[in-house]
């Protein structure tokens, strides 16, 4: 019988797929039932996607709150209705480089920080039921209410002044949409702009250099356990637990275990075997996450 494939596998997502492409690419060479994503990236960027397979699906409610770093490639001079590539063009001016060049510095600096940001219409944020896309795509008008995000951190790469482009790093929470940040950083710099480019190089633990591509993955799947993290790997900063035979028939059952010991996540083991996961509050101890 074939080993059940459990786990985490970071693809490096090519252009011009969606995240639900990918899902299905990967259950096909894999030929698994069970493959989640943490996260989407618009067809139009590439990087990082981290994906569940079989029980490491269960994983999602620990990797949803994390930062992320991209890599960005500003547009200047043209204003675009989806603030990326793929819209309408709406509007385009020349571009003030000399002005750019005395403020550019200090724009990018102004950027970092807490700071409420105004999601674009072409978003999937629901109001009122409604996904602000479907509002975009009926020209619809409908108030958008800023959300709290922060930039850490952000480096200017590159400037393409022959083809009006700005390249920069940033680092950021969870939330924050780099369409919106590019009109911004436009917006202060006295022009217009969308976003050309994005690759997605970290979220959270996961970097791209621990990355697979696709047409990688297709020609190593028969050693496709030395690319998955395990969900021991993930958790291996935790303390561990081990139970006896009748604890731990107990514990899978769901019956709490009285433990001395501090609230927290602890890695559960059955001898010399690891069993998953649990949970320690107010002294007791309960299973979350089995591999079973």
């Amino acid at each position: 019988m074939k080993e059940e494939i459990n786990g985490i596998i970071i693809i490096n997502k090519p252009k011009g797929y969606t995240s639900h492409d990918v899902v299905a690419k990967v259950k096909k060479i894999l030929n698994i039932k069970k493959v989640g994503h943490t996260g989407t990236l618009d067809p139009n960027a590439t990087g990082v996607l981290p994906l569940l397979l079989n029980q490491g699906t269960k994983l999602s409610q620990y990797l949803i709150e994390h930062d992320k770093q991209y890599e960005v490639t500003l547009q200047l001079g043209i204003k675009t209705d989806t603030a990326d590539g793929e819209g309408v063009v709406l509007q385009e001016e020349r571009v003030n480089w000399k002005k750019i060049d005395e403020n550019l510095q200090e724009v990018m600096e102004a950027m970092i920080g807490k700071q409420e940001q105004i999601p674009p219409i072409y978003s999937a944020i629901k109001v009122k039921g409604k996904k602000l896309y479907e509002y975009a795509r009926k020209g619809q008008t409908v108030e958008i209410e800023p959300r709290k995000i922060e930039i850490y951190k952000i480096t200017l790469q590159e400037i393409q002044k022959e083809e009006n482009q700005i390249k920069f790093e940033v680092s950021c929470s969870k939330g924050t949409y780099i369409r919106s940040l590019c009109e911004d950083i436009a917006s202060k710099l006295g022009t217009i702009g969308y976003m050309k480019e994005l690759n997605r190089t970290q979220v959270g633990r996961f970097h791209i250099r621990n990355s697979i591509t696709i047409e990688e993955l297709e020609k190593r799947k028969e050693q496709i356990n030395q690319t998955i993290i395990t969900m021991q790997e993930l958790f291996k900063e935790y303390p561990k637990i081990s139970l006896e035979e009748k604890e731990y028939q107990k514990f899978l059952n769901g019956v709490k275990l009285l433990k001395n010991k501090e609230d927290g996540i602890y890695n559960i083991y059955q001898k010399e075997e690891y069993i998953g996961i649990g949970i320690i509050k107010e002294k007791k101890l309960k299973r979350d996450i089995i591999l079973a």
